[in-house]
């Protein structure tokens, strides 16, 4: 499919993104519609500023995940490890099992990284009606993912340029 002209790279990822981000929202909607009805009625304080997180929780995934789309050609064994580690370390360091308002400031700097921690703690301030997040910055996930975005689209033209079809099978 990539060797059409009009197709290229960036279509490829905005095509693949978009079709998760559709399977996560109809996922989403549908699981609280079915809790809505079954058990409690679902309400959220603030749903625009809600979806505004979990829009910027998916683009700093696609952005992340674009990254490593990019060194993937150069060595494919050592970014296949890296991402799995990352992924655990996100998942660790995303605030999910934890409040970031009731962590000390020591044990904050260890989450402070991660965009997905600030995008959690700030839909949590926007889902419920009495929790204010001080510690995170909803700003920090689009700062961040704009950067790797446009780092990872310059290491994807040039690895593009001068990729080889050999390449495979060397590595």
């Amino acid at each position: 499919m990539m060797q059409h002209a009009p197709m290229n790279t960036i279509i490829a990822i905005c095509a693949a993104a978009l079709s998760l981000l559709y399977l996560q929202l109809l996922s989403l909607f549908c699981v609280l519609f079915i809790y809505h009805v079954v058990f409690v009625p679902v309400v959220i304080d603030d749903p625009i500023g809600a979806m505004g997180m979990l829009l910027a929780a998916w683009f700093s995934g696609v952005a992340i995940g674009t990254v490593f789309l990019a060194l993937k050609p150069w060595e494919p064994d050592a970014v296949k490890v890296i991402t799995s580690i990352y992924s655990r370390a996100s998942m660790i360091a995303s605030g999910k099992m934890f409040v970031a308002n009731t962590l000390p400031s020591s044990m904050l700097v260890l989450f402070d990284w991660n965009p997905l921690f600030h995008t959690i703690d700030q839909a949590r301030g926007y889902i419920f009606l009495h929790y204010n997040p001080h510690f995170s910055d909803p700003i920090y996930p689009v700062i961040v993912s704009l950067g790797l975005v446009m780092l990872c689209m310059v290491g994807e033209f040039y690895t593009r340029k001068s990729a080889s079809i050999s390449w495979s099978a060397t590595r």
